[in-house]
């Protein structure tokens, strides 16, 4: 199949929320499609992140085989804007095929785009699928500073 990248809508809803219910379960959570799709739609009302979604075919036919979420953020030290990407996800029949690649390379572009500064992520210590994929796009692994989190 042949993808290509959209900045996704409130009418890719539906080919969004099972994505990001399959991304969220792959990181322990329970199945929640309904509360994927209400999440994904409150992000976009309120214009707090920007969804891209790999997608192919036409009306009926049109499928999505993965996405990428950047939320704002800035640089106070720099005075740049900074995107993160927070998820990417590639459905799992789908991978190996270049579409994290496509993903990685539309968000780069958009990213540039803004004039911000760049893109940061984070990735969990043993997904090293993950790793050589960002690293082959030209990412580099902090080495610097500790990264701290305060969850309620």
């Amino acid at each position: 199949m042949n993808y290509h990248l959209e900045q996704a809508g409130v009418q890719d809803l539906e080919l969004a929320a099972p994505l990001f219910n399959d991304y969220r379960v792959f990181y322990g959570q329970q199945p929640d499609v309904a509360g994927a799709r209400r999440f994904l739609e409150a992000r976009m009302d309120n214009q707090e992140s920007v969804l891209f979604i790999a997608v192919t075919g036409e009306g009926a036919y049109r499928q999505a085989g993965g996405f990428a979420q950047l939320y704002p953020s800035f640089s106070s030290v720099t005075m740049q804007r900074v995107w993160i990407l927070n998820d990417l996800f590639v459905a799992a029949e789908q991978r190996g095929k270049g579409l994290g690649s496509l993903l990685l390379t539309g968000v780069r572009e958009f990213a540039y785009s803004t004039g911000a500064k760049g893109l940061e992520l984070t990735t969990m210590t043993n997904n090293t699928e993950a790793q050589r994929l960002y690293e082959a796009h030209g990412y580099s692994r902090e080495e610097e500073f500790f990264s701290y989190h305060l969850f309620f």
